[in-house]
């Protein structure tokens, strides 16, 4: 529900698509409901078995004459509204596909993957200045995103781990804008201690 009134609050967005799990479509629809997320069009479509399938999904439910699509986790819940509009910003600016990214702050190692559990030979320590951590929501050009999936589909359901993946497969270019330290994804424990921190304030602060 952060995520989606996240998005309803940013100027760039007229509709938002929520893919569900197929079992779960009406849950999601009363929890829209019971938590008063009206003022624009929201639409809640069945998602498929992975990430990649429920954006095509939702794309497929986005009215034809929407050039601009941004595509973003539920599990980043506290994203920046003033992040969602510069994402679409970028796009509007000319860019085919835009992602947000914040500097790594830690050196970082590639490894060369070993047994769970057992030590990993270092192969590599990357200049982390050319690195950067990425984060949603991505924005594309409509035609540029669903030609991305529509050539992952043809070359028999390649999955990438984000849709700006698929889209440098095409060699089109994707370009970075600053990302949010609040657009962190929630995905162990201790970052729902942070995130329940950072509603906290913000509940203090505006009510948000």
């Amino acid at each position: 529900m952060h995520a989606v009134r996240a998005l309803l609050s940013a100027r760039a967005v007229s509709l938002v698509v929520v893919a569900a799990p197929p079992d779960g479509v009406a849950g999601v629809r009363t929890l829209l409901r019971d938590h008063g997320l009206r003022g624009k069009e929201v639409t809640v479509v069945a998602g498929g078995a992975n990430r990649q399938e429920s954006v095509r999904l939702a794309l497929e439910a986005v009215p034809a004459d929407i050039e601009i699509i941004l595509v973003h986790d539920a599990a980043r819940p506290l994203v920046p509204v003033d992040l969602v509009d510069a994402v679409a910003g970028a796009v509007r600016d000319g860019a085919e596909a835009v992602v947000p990214g914040i500097r790594p702050a830690d050196t970082l190692k590639q490894v060369r993957s070993a047994a769970p559990g057992a030590p990993e030979p270092v192969v590599a320590t990357p200049n982390r200045d050319t690195l950067r951590a990425v984060q949603t929501p991505q924005g594309f050009r409509r035609e540029v995103l669903e030609e991305a999936h529509r050539a992952a589909l043809e070359s028999g359901g390649e999955v990438a781990t984000d849709d700006a993946g698929l889209v440098e497969r095409l060699g089109r270019e994707v370009v970075v804008v600053p990302g949010a330290e609040e657009a962190f994804k929630v995905t162990r424990p201790l970052d729902l201690v942070l995130a329940e921190a950072v509603l906290v304030r913000r509940r203090a602060a505006d009510g948000f």
